[in-house]
């Protein structure tokens, strides 16, 4: 994303929104990753929850995460 990443409505509201929720790390880091989440289930289940940030503050579902990892079977031995 680079500096584009900076001229981005959403980008900002997403950072207002953790500045006003108490936000408090360090902020260090080259700043330019987006990141992302998965729930990947046992054996043969493969992924059951993908979330990829598109920009800067993205944040995966509480809800979608919980019940994509109560969809992990256990793996027979």
């Amino acid at each position: 994303m680079m500096m584009s990443g900076f001229f981005r409505f959403g980008v900002w509201q997403n950072f207002f929104r953790a500045w006003r929720s108490g936000y408090s790390g360090n902020l260090e880091g080259e700043g330019f990753t987006l990141g992302g989440v998965y729930v990947i289930g046992a054996g043969r289940q493969g992924v059951l929850l993908e979330h990829r940030e598109k920009e800067f503050g993205d944040k995966v579902s509480l809800p979608a995460v919980l019940e994509a990892a109560e969809k992990i079977k256990p793996q027979a031995s």
